[in-house]
C-alpha cells in the first residue's frame, strides 16, 4: 500500500515552563494579554505534521511518500527522513523561503502555547499529486495540516481523481470557516481529530455528528485518557483504551504518531480496532520522549506494552508486521 503524506515540514523549537499558564491568565484581562514565561529548557527537534506521520510510517516498515514544501536548509532533514524509509521525492524546495518553524512552550500540566512560521510551506499549493503517482500509483493520501490552499487543492484533486484520502485538518480548524472545513472533510475515507477538534468541525460546519459520519468512510476520534473511538455509519462504535505512560516527557507529535500507527495497521491488513491499538501504543512512546521523532522502536518493549493493555492474542496479530523493529 503506497501512502502519500501531505503536510507541514518544519523544525520544532520546544521549551518547558515549570509553572502553569493558567496561573498567569486573568479571565477578565484576556483581551490585553502580554506575558513572558521563563523557560527552563530548549530542545530543537525535527518536526512538522507531514514529516512526523511519514517518519512513523517509515519506522513501521512502510515507505511513505512525503509531499510538501521546504527551504534549501532541508538537506540534513531530508537525509534523516530517507534513512528512516521516507521517500522525499515529493518535497518541493523553495528558492526564497526557509523551512517552516514551530515554536512551542509546554507547562507543568502539559498545556501548550505555540507559534508557527510557515515559510516555504506557503508554496505547497503549487504541488500536483498526479505526477507523483505516475510510475507507482498512490493508494491513500493523508491530508494533514499544511498551507490551507494546498490542503484544499490536494483534497479536491483526490476527489476528482478518485484517490482515497484521510482528512486530518486538526491545527487548521481554529481559523478555518465552515465552508472550507466542509470541503476538507466531505468524502474522506478517514476523518481524524481529537474530541475538541470534533466539536469544532460540528460547530463550524453546522453538520451534526450523524451528518458528518454519513459524509466520511470512518471517523477516528481521540479523547485523551479516555482512549480512541472509531465510528462507521450503521455500525457499533469501537472503543480502544490508551496505553498508560510511564512518564510525561512531551506531548508534541502524539497525535501524529497515532495516525502513523493506525494507517500502518490498515496497510498491514489489520482491523481498524487493531490498527488503533498500534497507533495508541506508538503515541504513548512519543509522549514519553522529548521530540516527535526521537523514539526508538524495540520489538520486545513494544509488544510488552501492547500486550499489557490489549492482550496476547492481539499482540500475536501485530508481531509478524514488526519487521523493522530492533530486538
Amino acid at each position: 500500500m503506497r501512502i502519500a503524506v501531505t503536510g507541514s515540514i518544519a523544525t520544532d523549537h520546544l521549551m518547558t515552563f515549570d509553572g502553569r499558564f493558567a496561573d498567569s491568565l486573568l479571565k477578565e484581562q484576556l483581551e490585553k494579554v502580554s506575558l513572558s514565561f521563563l523557560v527552563g529548557d530548549l530542545q530543537i527537534r525535527r518536526g512538522g505534521v507531514g514529516c512526523n506521520i511519514a517518519f512513523g510510517l517509515g519506522n513501521l516498515g512502510l515507505r511513505p511518500l512525503l509531499v510538501g514544501s521546504a527551504g534549501e536548509d532541508f538537506a540534513d532533514y531530508r537525509s534523516w527522513l530517507e534513512r528512516h524509509h521516507v521517500d522525499c521525492s515529493g518535497v518541493r524546495i523553495s528558492q526564497t523561503q526557509h523551512t517552516a518553524r514551530f515554536v512551542c512552550t509546554t507547562d507543568a500540566e502539559q498545556a501548550q502555547i505555540a507559534s508557527f512560521y510557515p515559510g516555504a510551506m506557503s508554496e505547497a499549493n503549487q504541488i500536483e499529486l498526479a505526477p507523483l503517482g505516475a510510475q507507482s500509483p498512490i493508494d491513500l493520501v493523508v491530508i494533514s495540516p499544511n498551507d490551507p490552499e494546498a490542503m484544499l487543492r490536494h483534497t479536491e484533486e483526490c476527489r476528482s481523481r478518485g484517490i482515497p484520502f484521510a482528512a486530518d485538518p486538526s491545527q487548521q480548524l481554529a481559523w478555518a470557516d465552515g465552508p472550507l472545513i466542509r470541503q476538507y472533510v466531505d468524502g474522506a475515507t478517514y476523518l481524524f481529530s481529537n474530541d475538541y477538534e470534533a466539536g469544532l468541525i460540528e460547530s463550524k460546519t453546522g453538520w451534526s455528528a450523524a451528518e458528518i459520519l454519513a459524509k466520511v468512510g470512518m471517523r477516528v476520534t481521540t479523547h485523551g485518557e479516555k482512549g480512541v473511538f472509531i465510528e462507521v455509519e450503521g455500525a457499533e462504535t469501537v472503543h480502544v483504551p490508551i496505553v498508560p505512560a510511564t512518564k510525561l516527557a512531551d506531548p508534541t507529535g502524539i497525535g501524529d504518531a497515532f495516525r502513523s500507527g493506525f494507517l500502518a495497521g490498515i496497510a498491514w491488513g489489520l482491523t481498524p480496532e487493531r490498527s488503533a491499538q498500534v497507533g495508541a501504543t506508538l503515541a504513548t512512546l512519543v509522549l514519553e520522549t522529548v521530540g516527535p521523532q526521537e523514539y526508538n522502536l524495540s520489538r520486545a518493549a513494544f509488544l510488552e506494552r501492547f500486550t499489557g493493555v490489549y492482550g496476547a492474542s492481539a499482540a500475536a496479530e501485530i508481531e509478524p508486521h514488526l519487521v523493522t523493529f530492533r530486538p
